[in-house]
């Protein structure tokens, strides 16, 4: 995780520490994409501690996706690193409630944050967004489920990455 510096806030502070695969994923991203995800992460699991953490080393982003089950299906959230942004996403967000307008996407489904700056994370509205996504994660898991593991899930061979730091 990325060191914590002057700047940082609460959500920089993982409630669970990331594990060793998901720092090796992202080591070839530019630092600051690399903090994004994790202040973004640490607003997931603020909000969540007992949610899963489901990792991909995809194709074209490193994502995590929060899900009450083991199932990605059933995810809530999700933050993916790209080359030069952070998205912290929501499996359902097209039934979110969003008065101000902070969710971008056009899908059936999911919408997403672009997350420019950590500050972002401490918007209220997106903090409104993040508890209404928990709400709908929980709905679909059974009672007190969710063990608060971290999980990799996937590694795709092929991987369009940064040229590294």
């Amino acid at each position: 995780m990325p060191k914590a510096d002057s700047k940082s806030t609460t959500s920089d502070r993982a409630l669970r520490e990331p594990p060793a695969e998901l720092r090796e994923f992202l080591a070839p991203f530019d630092g600051e994409v690399a903090r994004l995800f994790f202040a973004a992460r640490s607003t997931v699991l603020a909000a969540a501690p007992r949610a899963n953490e489901l990792i991909y080393d995809a194709y074209n982003a490193v994502s995590c996706a929060y899900s009450f089950t083991d199932r990605l299906s059933e995810a809530f959230c999700h933050v993916a690193a790209y080359p030069k942004y952070v998205n912290l996403g929501f499996n359902r967000g097209a039934e979110l409630t969003d008065p101000e307008a902070l969710l971008a996407g056009s899908g059936a489904n999911i919408r997403h944050v672009r997350i420019a700056d950590v500050a972002d994370l401490e918007r209220p509205g997106l903090a409104r967004l993040v508890r209404a996504a928990v709400q709908q994660g929980r709905a679909l898991a059974p009672p007190r489920s969710g063990n608060g593991t971290s999980v990799v899930k996937a590694v795709y061979a092929r991987k369009r990455r940064p040229a590294g730091r």
